[in-house]
């Protein structure tokens, strides 16, 4: 089966062409960061009239790319939510119609899962059962994954999610948009050891997390520099983004340990951090449990994770509204396949 994904959830129009037997054939990605840096931050309009502009002309380079034409389309799959509403109604709107017009089935794709299983799409790919850590700039969640559609989430952020932490703590240091890469491409520079930052939520006992209490801790710390040079922007960044790291992997080898797992997945946009990953592969090596990461290019949103992910469900054979566990997601305003 060859599917077309569609992903438009917020400010990267991401087009892509998965078949089941060949795999990813291509795939086409627009950032709407360039647009968006004069604002510092999302324009939900502005993304959504890109999104209008940019959906089409990337759905005929991946036909061109991949060699294929609109008659070979055998489903579509787009994200139905969560996201900006404006944007995810393009999605929507695009799939819909062509759907229709081509008599093929729409496939309505929860954005989390579409992440959840892009590591699948790495070589090699981790096998079921494992626990994900899918952590991005709007969610932060421990999973425990037993196939398609078998979720269950362990726990979960009770404010900032990761990921916004590092936006908004980049926005206090004066980096601007968009805040979590340069956050972390500056900590590179710093000194993790001359600021002590709180790492919230370590001894909880559970395996939720808190970022929230982080942030306020480096805006404290930024209102007490008489002067907020370059060394100590680059010392708050690595001080902030080793509290960061701590956390989250700490978090996954106590819900490796409480499952009886050995398999790690990570996925989300902050999945694509160095020190995240280094800190993961060490501890795996020591520990002997296996993690594995999406491609890079598919950490941040992308339409392959949204056809790889509709892929499944037909393969499968099941129903969008069907794979949450536990009733966290609200799930309700999905159609079914």
């Amino acid at each position: 089966m060859l599917v077309l994904g569609i992903e438009s959830s917020c400010d990267e129009t991401g087009i892509a062409l998965y078949d089941t037997e060949a795999g990813l054939l291509a795939h086409q990605i627009h950032s709407q960061i360039a647009m968006h840096t004069e604002y510092g931050g999302v324009v939900p309009e502005l993304a959504s009239r890109d999104h209008i502009r940019r959906a089409l002309p990337l759905t005929s380079a991946c036909l061109v790319e991949s060699g294929k034409t609109l008659a070979d389309i055998d489903a579509i799959a787009y994200t139905a939510g969560p996201g900006l509403a404006g944007a995810l109604l393009v999605g929507a709107s695009v799939a819909n119609a062509l759907a229709f017009s081509l008599g093929k089935p729409v496939i309505a794709v929860h954005h989390l899962e579409g992440h959840l299983l892009s590591p699948l799409l790495a070589d090699p790919a981790p096998q079921f059962p494992f626990i994900a850590l899918l952590v991005s700039g709007g969610h932060t969640q421990l999973m425990a994954v037993r196939g398609i559609g078998q979720y269950e989430i362990l726990g979960e952020t009770v404010d900032d999610a990761a990921g916004e932490a590092f936006d908004k703590s980049a926005k206090l240091l004066g980096l601007g948009y968009p805040g979590g890469p340069a956050l972390s491409k500056l900590a590179e520079l710093g000194d993790a050891k001359r600021f002590s930052l709180p790492r919230p939520m370590l001894h909880s006992g559970n395996l939720d997390f808190s970022f929230s209490g982080l942030k306020t801790a480096v805006l404290t710390l930024v209102s007490k520099q008489e002067e907020l040079d370059q060394q100590t922007q680059a010392d708050i960044c690595a001080a902030f983004q080793e509290a960061v790291v701590e956390v989250l992997s700490k978090k996954c080898l106590a819900a490796l340990k409480q499952t009886g797992m050995n398999r790690l997945v990570i996925a989300g946009g902050v999945g694509a951090n160095k020190q995240l990953r280094a800190g993961l592969d060490a501890a795996a090596k020591k520990r002997r449990f296996e993690v594995f990461y999406p491609p890079l290019e598919l950490c941040t949103d992308n339409g392959a994770m949204i056809a790889f992910a509709g892929a499944q469900r037909l393969k499968f054979a099941t129903p969008a509204g069907s794979y949450a566990v536990q009733p966290r997601w609200d799930l309700s305003s999905l159609p079914a396949v």
